[in-house]
């Protein structure tokens, strides 16, 4: 862990991922703890823009970019990596609190060496930057020995889904993840289900098996999609299927409401 970096307290912690200004106020109002900002939430996220870093840092909660180029596999080449260090170097010097990286090599391993140099871009930007390694670690080959290869590294947090679809499929794996020695705070994240609200209570699901497995700290996306609000729709060749395919994600507060509660229980 790097120097100075927060660990998580006793109460455990709840980032949001948003995509908007609106988005990080909901996570506010709804009790994040911090949030991770991304573009094109409908691709899995993308680095956001200048702009949008500033915006969003202003909301006033810790923002941890997302530094990702593309979307598809993560396997990245040295002119990818030298743009993902100006992106983030463009998020530091925009204020966000940290970062979120990865890169994967052909073999399925975490790549260790763009790993490092993002990690060292970061830190020369600003030496209190937090770094988190995302779910290009749930794409390896093998999720605990990704973690593991971290140990030692100044990572302070891995979001990951144990290498399943659904985090709450993969708690078995995030226990192993955050039981090797010197690995950096595992976060769950990926298809986290609360549970059904009724009676005027949550019924607690996949949080419950997160706290039970020792995971400190949950993310979710807590999104919902946008219904289209006028004009008339053709398709613009970006591979929708039809109208009702054709929209964007918003942070719902009510969701993050709802696992906060979940998380406090």
């Amino acid at each position: 862990m790097s120097a100075g970096a927060p660990r998580e307290t006793a109460r455990p912690a709840l980032e949001v991922a948003v995509s908007t200004p609106a988005g990080a106020r909901a996570a506010v109002a709804g009790g994040a703890d911090r949030v991770e900002l991304c573009s094109a939430l409908e691709l899995g996220g993308l680095t956001p823009s200048q702009g949008l870093v500033e915006a969003v840092v202003e909301v006033g909660l810790p923002v941890q970019v997302l530094i990702r180029s593309r979307p598809g596999d993560f396997v990245v080449d040295d002119d990818e990596v030298r743009l993902m260090e100006r992106e983030l170097r463009a998020a530091v010097s925009s204020g966000a609190a940290g970062v979120v990286i990865g890169a994967l090599t052909e073999a399925g391993a975490l790549d260790l060496d763009v790993v490092d140099r993002l990690a060292r871009a970061a830190r020369h930007a600003r030496d209190d930057v937090e770094v988190t390694v995302h779910r290009a670690i749930d794409q390896s080959a093998d999720p605990v020995a990704a973690a593991a290869s971290l140990a030692g590294r100044g990572i302070d947090r891995i979001l990951s889904s144990g290498g399943a679809a659904r985090a709450g499929d993969g708690v078995a794996v995030l226990r192993r993840m955050a039981a090797e020695p010197g690995a950096p705070t595992v976060m769950a994240g990926g298809g986290v289900r609360v549970g059904d609200v009724a009676g005027g209570g949550v019924r607690v699901g996949d949080v419950a098996e997160f706290l039970r497995a020792g995971i400190t700290a949950v993310h979710v996306s807590a999104k919902r999609a946008a219904p289209r609000r006028g004009g008339a729709w053709i398709p613009l060749g970006a591979g929708v299927s039809g109208e009702g395919a054709d929209t964007h994600f918003v942070t719902d507060q009510g969701i993050v409401e709802a696992v906060r509660v979940a998380l406090d229980i």
